[in-house]
C-alpha cells in the first residue's frame, strides 16, 4: 500500500482527520504504517491551514497492537539497527494539537499511539491495554512511561504485569481519556473538540501544548521556565495583539496564525 492508502486524510476547515487503514489486520501497527503516518503528519505540520488533527481507526479497532509477524523472529541487533520504534518519536514531537478518536481495540502499540496524542475521545466500545507481557516482552513505545503518568504507578503496574484491558468508562475514571461517546458519534465528538481548539490562536495552542507536556517530562523548575518563555514569546505574535484588542473591544478575535 502507498502512504495515502495506509493513512487516509480528510480536511474540514482547519481540522484534518487521519484514519489508519489496515482493516484486515485491525490496524495492527507495522513499520510501514508508522512511516506513512509520519509522512502525513509532516504534511499537516507544514500546512498553515491545518490547526488541529484527529487520529482515528475504525469502529472495531483504533489499532489492535503491533504487527507481531514483523517482529516474531527478529534478533536484538535487528530490532536495534532497524530503529523502528525510535521513529515513533516523530509522532510524539508533532507540534500541533493531536486528538485520538478511539473505538474498539487500542492495545499494545495502539494504546501507546493513542497516548502519544494530546487528548483521547473514546467510544463506549473502546478497550485499552498493554498486553505485551503475554508475548514475553514489555511495552517498548512508551507504554510503561506514559501509562504510569496518565493513571498512576499502581494501576499502570497492574495493567502491564497482567496484560489486562480496561473499558472506556474505566479509562475515563482513571484519567486516561477525556470523554466517552456512543460508538456512532465518537469521531464527530473528537472532531468537534478539534474544531474548538482550531478556533484559538494557532501559535498559542502549539506553545501551550509544549508547556503542558513539559509538566510530565521535566522538573517543576524546568517546566515553569518553558511556560514563562512561551508566554513571553507569544507577545511577538499578531494573534496576541488581535486577541487582547478584541477583548478590549468586546468582540470575537480573528486569529491568523501569525
Amino acid at each position: 500500500m502507498s502512504d495515502e492508502q495506509l493513512v487516509l486524510m480528510a480536511t474540514d476547515g482547519h481540522v484534518a482527520t487521519l484514519t489508519l487503514n489496515r482493516p484486515r489486520a485491525l490496524n495492527a501497527i507495522s513499520p510501514e504504517l508508522i512511516d506513512a503516518l509520519i509522512v502525513v503528519l509532516e504534511r499537516c505540520e507544514a500546512d498553515d491551514q491545518i490547526r488541529a488533527v484527529v487520529l482515528t481507526g475504525s469502529a472495531r479497532a483504533f489499532a489492535a497492537g503491533a504487527d507481531i509477524k514483523a517482529m516474531a523472529a527478529a534478533s536484538p541487533m535487528q530490532m536495534l539497527t532497524s530503529r523502528s520504534i525510535e521513529r515513533w518519536a516523530r509522532i510524539a514531537a508533532f507540534r500541533k494539537p493531536l486528538i485520538a478518536a478511539v473505538s474498539g481495540y487500542a492495545l499494545g502499540g495502539g494504546c501507546e499511539l493513542a497516548m502519544m496524542c494530546d487528548m483521547i475521545v473514546a467510544s463506549e466500545t473502546a478497550q485499552f491495554g498493554q498486553p505485551e507481557i503475554n508475548l514475553g516482552v514489555i511495552p517498548g513505545a512508551g507504554g510503561t512511561q506514559r501509562l504510569t503518568r496518565a493513571i498512576g504507578p499502581y494501576r499502570a503496574m497492574e495493567l502491564v504485569l497482567t496484560g489486562a484491558t480496561i473499558s472506556a468508562q474505566e479509562a475515563l475514571q482513571y484519567g486516561l481519556v477525556n470523554r466517552v461517546a456512543p460508538v456512532e458519534g465518537f469521531l464527530a465528538e473528537a472532531q468537534r473538540l478539534a474544531a474548538q481548539v482550531a478556533e484559538k490562536a494557532p501559535l498559542a495552542a502549539q506553545l501551550a501544548k509544549e508547556a503542558v507536556r513539559a509538566a510530565a517530562e521535566t522538573t517543576l523548575r524546568e517546566g515553569l521556565a518553558i511556560e514563562l518563555r512561551n508566554f513571553y514569546l507569544l507577545f511577538d505574535t499578531e494573534d496576541q495583539k488581535e486577541g487582547m484588542r478584541a477583548f478590549i473591544e468586546k468582540r470575537p478575535p480573528t486569529f491568523s496564525g501569525r
